[in-house]
């Protein structure tokens, strides 16, 4: 897509939406992210990326619901989309879906992610 994948694969700074509860979620997919990548055997580390990114998008979708956020369709259709790939995943997966994986969330995040910034 488009921007730098940290390495070390870490929540930054420069990821910051200024909602600290999303930011503090955002750090939690990163975690998720960079434990699947750690062990691409684990099942567990894969549920847990599962169970993160699931809770965050209630919660963001939320956030965007209430406020009336007018990008809400094709925001949601996104986090539809990569969840529905995560979640038909089985253990071990393979490098290019962990590549997959980093690549959405950075550039979903300062993508898509930075266009709700005030409007929440």
């Amino acid at each position: 897509m488009g921007f730098d994948i940290p390495e070390p694969y870490v929540w930054d700074e420069s990821f910051k939406v200024f909602y600290d509860n999303l930011d503090d979620e955002h750090k939690g997919l990163f975690q998720g992210v960079f434990g699947v990548a750690a062990d691409q055997a684990s099942g567990a580390a894969l549920a847990n990326l599962c169970q993160v990114t699931e809770s965050h998008f209630k919660d963001e979708e939320g956030m965007m619901t209430k406020a009336k956020y007018g990008a809400f369709g094709p925001h949601k259709q996104a986090h539809d989309e990569f969840l529905g790939k995560i979640k038909g995943l089985s253990a071990p997966v393979d490098d290019g879906t962990v590549a997959y994986a980093k690549d959405w969330l950075v550039n979903h995040i300062k993508g898509t992610d930075f266009k709700y910034k005030g409007k929440l």
